[in-house]
């Protein structure tokens, strides 16, 4: 028995990033289209029984498979013992529709995929949450009853450590697409099904959601169903998106008073950091998350405070003394980087956003009037017009990091330069090939 283990586990160690030979057409789709599937159903099968026993199998497992069974095998799972299935109870299953996102759109997904689920059908289309709960099946009676003998239903919990390799697991653990067909299943109880899941995510913030699935008799299956479970997924996605579009323009109309007695800058962005309204700043889509207690630095803004609204937040710029802190890295393509709170940002600068901002920390809190801003970029005093399209350009981006009367670092920054690994300002890429010829002259 001991060999046994031994042997097993060498073999899908070897196999886990093995190139495929005969098996399936990569990580998602178990086959390739035309193949005879119960004949391809019971070599599987085959495959199965010897690789677990540890004996050997002219088919291998799928890469995906094989990294499965391993971690299943480490978590002591049986494939002919299969594990007694835990239910939730039912109020625990609505209580978990109710705080999911999915809640919002499992109505669209299941009109969008009703041809496959109908009453003819022998497929099932199954939604899990990012726990891998079974929170929505769709299909007809037949198949939801075959899929109650397999636990395969409301409440259950499908993940590899609870029932074996199988898609809503799987594709938990691997964070992709997975379809799975008849003895690529580790239960043998699982064997004359095959499912295909995919992972949907919050389109705002990337956090996984939960899994789309469509699962049925391993000889329904056909080559297209890889294609509908990712549209499902998009579908689903833009959905959600659409949702949040939509509570952003509600954000909008209710911060209509708040904004109205104001007269400085400011946004109004939801919990996670988007944007629904900008005021007196270049517009941006996404902020770091706000909080009352957490100072964030906003480009265009500089350091703020966020005053929480009913469904939002109210950002505006700190009125108080903190310091910005800046560093211009010139090393490589022109960057400037800004701490403030406990957020940061960082943004690249165009070549001449580079040079003003360079030129200006070079002068110190003198500063530089537009004319002397003019000679050092252009040469000549007489591109008035074109310094301060570019100094409103910037301030667009860093807000009132830069003062006027003459320009300079505002009081309430501190800028830093970085030149990479030379000795002097002077000999760095970006001030030899720069444009502006009193910039190359002061610093000579």
């Amino acid at each position: 028995m001991r060999e046994g283990w031994h042997n097993r586990c060498s073999a899908l160690q070897r196999w886990q990033t093995a190139p495929m030979k005969g098996a399936g057409v990569g990580d998602f789709g178990a086959f390739e289209p035309g193949t005879d599937l119960s004949g391809y159903a019971r070599e599987l099968i085959r495959m199965h029984d010897a690789v677990i026993a540890g004996g050997r199998s002219p088919l291998r497992p799928r890469p995906l498979v094989a990294r499965s069974w391993s971690r299943v095998l480490a978590a002591g799972l049986v494939p002919d013992q299969p594990r007694a299935r835990s239910m939730l109870a039912v109020d625990d299953v609505e209580r978990r529709r109710r705080e999911s996102s999915l809640t919002a759109v499992i109505e669209d997904l299941t009109q969008a995929l009703s041809d496959l689920t109908d009453t003819a059908s022998q497929l099932m289309l199954v939604v899990a949450d990012a726990e891998g709960v079974i929170l929505w099946r769709h299909g007809s009676a037949r198949v939801r009853h075959r899929a109650d003998t397999l636990g395969f239903r409301e409440g259950a919990r499908w993940t590899e450590d609870a029932v074996g390799t199988n898609a809503i697991g799987t594709a938990l653990a691997e964070a992709n697409p997975v379809q799975l067909f008849s003895g690529e299943h580790f239960e043998q109880f699982q064997h004359p099904w095959f499912c295909t899941a995919a992972p949907i995510h919050d389109p705002r913030t990337g956090t996984l959601l939960g899994i789309v699935d469509i699962s049925g008799p391993a000889l329904a299956l056909h080559p297209a169903v890889t294609s509908l479970v990712r549209t499902g997924v998009r579908l689903a996605e833009a959905q959600l998106w659409r949702h949040h579009e939509t509570r952003l323009d509600r954000l909008r109309s209710a911060a209509g008073p708040a904004l109205a007695g104001l007269s400085g800058p400011a946004l109004v962005v939801d919990d996670n950091g988007w944007v629904a309204q900008a005021v007196g700043v270049g517009a941006t889509h996404r902020v770091a998350v706000p909080g009352p207690d957490r100072p964030i630095t906003v480009p265009g803004l500089g350091p703020c405070t966020a005053e929480q609204l009913a469904d939002g937040w109210l950002i505006r710029p700190d009125s108080g003394s903190r310091l910005t802190r800046l560093e211009l890295d010139l090393s490589g393509p022109p960057t400037l980087r800004a701490l403030g709170g406990e957020s940061a940002w960082c943004c690249a600068l165009s070549a001449r956003h580079a040079e003003i901002l360079l030129l200006l920390h070079l002068h110190g809190r003198q500063g530089m009037t537009v004319g002397r801003l003019s000679e050092a970029l252009f040469g000549d005093p007489d591109h008035a017009v074109a310094v301060r399209a570019e100094i409103s350009r910037l301030r667009r981006t860093l807000g009132s990091v830069v003062a006027s009367r003459p320009y300079r670092i505002a009081e309430s920054a501190s800028l830093t330069v970085t030149f990479g690994s030379v000795e002097r300002l002077a000999d760095c890429d970006f001030v030899r090939h720069s444009a502006g010829p009193g910039l190359r002259k002061l610093c000579r």
